[in-house]
């Protein structure tokens, strides 16, 4: 690995995931405020957007792995897409979250934590 202190690799994987994540949301869900919009004007828009995204997550990939594991890496970004997630939903979309939803993330983010385990 290039990187002399690896110290800093976690903080780095995961902030630019959870960035790169708040583009990803924006890019696949913001399109849901404004449905009068043309079809062809929210996909370039959301397509803008992605390239945020990918301009964060490749990098986040980049630095990350070696450290984390691919698998690792996947989980990360699942587990913060579905908190990030959550959050837009409530405040962008004005959309609550039932016990249901979260009782299902919860499980989610437990079978996360089987990736981890390392018996």
């Amino acid at each position: 690995m290039p990187f002399a202190n690896l110290s800093y690799v976690p903080f780095a994987t995961i902030g630019l995931l959870l960035a790169s994540n708040i583009f990803m949301t924006f890019a696949w869900y913001g399109h849901l405020k404004f449905k009068s919009s043309p079809l062809l004007v929210v996909i370039l828009a959301s397509w803008g957007i992605a390239f945020f995204e990918y301009v964060l997550q490749v990098p986040a990939n980049r630095i990350g792995h070696g450290y984390f594991s691919a698998a690792e890496l996947k989980t990360i970004q699942e587990v913060i897409t579905l908190s990030v997630f959550a959050v837009f939903s409530i405040w962008f979309l004005g959309e609550p979250l039932r016990w249901t939803h979260l009782a299902g993330f919860t499980l989610i983010v437990a079978g996360a934590g089987l990736i981890f385990y390392k018996p």
